[in-house]
C-alpha cells in the first residue's frame, strides 16, 4: 500500500511539474480590466475620423473607455439605432437635425453633450467687408430646409435683414423678411453647385464642409461667419444618445474626451480650427435666446 501511494503521488508531481502553470494577472491588470468599458458610436466623414483618434488617445484609456467607432452613411439609421440602444451613441448631427428627428419620430433621442460649431459663412469675390455690400447686391442661400432657415439668421446677425419676430429656426423662409434696407435680392439656390457659381452673384452662404471642398476656410475666406452664441445654438452640434441615457456616467465622460487638448490640437491641423469648439451644458440648447 506504501508503495502504491508513493508511485501515484510521484506520478502526480511529475505531472504538475510538466504542466505550465498560467501567470497570475497583476492587480493593475485586473483593476484596468475591470473599469474599461465598451461604448460603441456611429458616425461618418469627418466626424468619425476625430472619433477614431479619440479612441487611440490616453486620455480615454485613462477615463476606462474602449472607444469603438462604427462607419454609417445614413443619418437617420444612426439614431433609429441609437433611439434602440443598437448603438450607445452617435456623433455626427446639429441639435436642430436632432429636434427635427424627434418631431418626425416616435422613438425619440437626447443631446448628451455639445462638441462644435462648423460655421456658416458668406462669401464673395466682390466684397471684402459687409458696409461694401451695395443696394440690390444678389446673395444666392441654401434653398433647403433648415439651412435656409439657417442662412437668413446669419444674413440678420450680418446686420443686412432683419426677420420677423418669432422667425422658425428649422422652417423659415425668405418671406420672413420684414426688413431689407439695401433690398438685398435672395436668391435660393441647390448647394450641391454652390461653390461653382460663387463668381456670379455678389455673395453666397456656404455651410462649412461646402466651403472646404472648394478651398475656402470660414474663418480666414468668409466677410461674415456665425458667431458662438445664442443665435446659433441650433447648429452646435452634440452627442445624441437614447433618451434615458442622457445622465449616464460613462456615456458622459465620452462626451468629455472632445474637449481635451489633444482633440482641439488634431481639429487645429485637420480642419484649419473651422469646427469650433462648444463647450456647454446641455441647457445651453434649451436656454431662451
Amino acid at each position: 500500500m506504501k508503495k502504491l501511494l508513493g508511485l501515484v503521488l510521484g506520478l502526480t508531481v511529475g505531472l504538475a511539474g510538466c504542466s505550465k502553470p498560467e501567470a497570475p494577472a497583476t492587480d493593475a491588470a485586473k483593476t484596468d480590466t475591470a473599469k474599461e468599458q465598451t461604448v460603441v458610436m456611429a458616425s461618418t466623414g469627418s466626424d468619425a475620423d476625430i472619433w477614431r483618434y479619440i479612441a487611440t488617445l490616453p486620455e480615454t484609456k485613462a477615463a476606462g473607455i474602449k472607444l469603438e467607432v462604427k462607419n454609417f452613411t445614413d443619418y437617420v439609421s444612426m439614431n433609429t439605432a441609437v433611439a434602440n440602444k443598437e448603438i450607445d451613441v452617435n456623433a455626427f448631427q446639429s441639435y436642430a437635425y436632432m429636434v427635427a428627428f424627434n418631431d418626425n419620430n416616435k422613438d425619440k433621442i437626447a443631446p448628451l453633450s455639445t462638441t462644435y460649431l462648423e460655421p456658416m459663412g458668406l462669401y464673395s469675390s466682390k466684397v471684402k467687408k459687409l458696409e461694401d455690400f451695395k443696394t440690390g447686391a444678389t446673395i444666392a442661400i441654401p434653398n433647403d430646409g433648415a439651412n435656409e432657415s439657417r442662412a437668413l439668421l446669419l444674413l440678420q446677425s450680418a446686420g443686412l435683414i432683419k426677420l420677423k419676430a418669432g422667425f422658425d429656426d428649422v422652417k423659415g423662409t425668405p418671406a420672413d423678411i420684414s426688413e431689407n434696407a439695401k433690398n438685398i435680392v435672395i436668391k435660393p439656390i441647390q448647394m450641391a453647385t454652390a461653390v461653382r457659381v460663387k463668381d456670379e452673384v455678389d455673395a453666397i452662404v456656404l455651410g462649412n464642409t461646402l466651403a472646404m471642398e472648394g478651398g475656402l476656410n470660414v474663418l480666414k475666406d468668409a466677410v461674415f461667419y456665425e458667431p458662438v452664441d445664442q443665435s446659433t445654438k441650433m447648429n452646435v452640434n452634440v452627442l445624441a444618445v437614447a433618451a434615458d441615457r442622457q445622465n449616464d456616467p460613462v456615456l458622459k465622460k465620452v462626451g468629455e474626451l472632445y474637449h481635451t487638448e489633444a482633440v482641439n490640437k488634431y481639429v487645429q491641423e485637420h480642419f484649419g480650427g473651422t469646427k469650433i469648439d462648444v463647450n456647454k451644458p446641455v441647457s445651453y440648447l434649451t436656454e431662451a435666446k
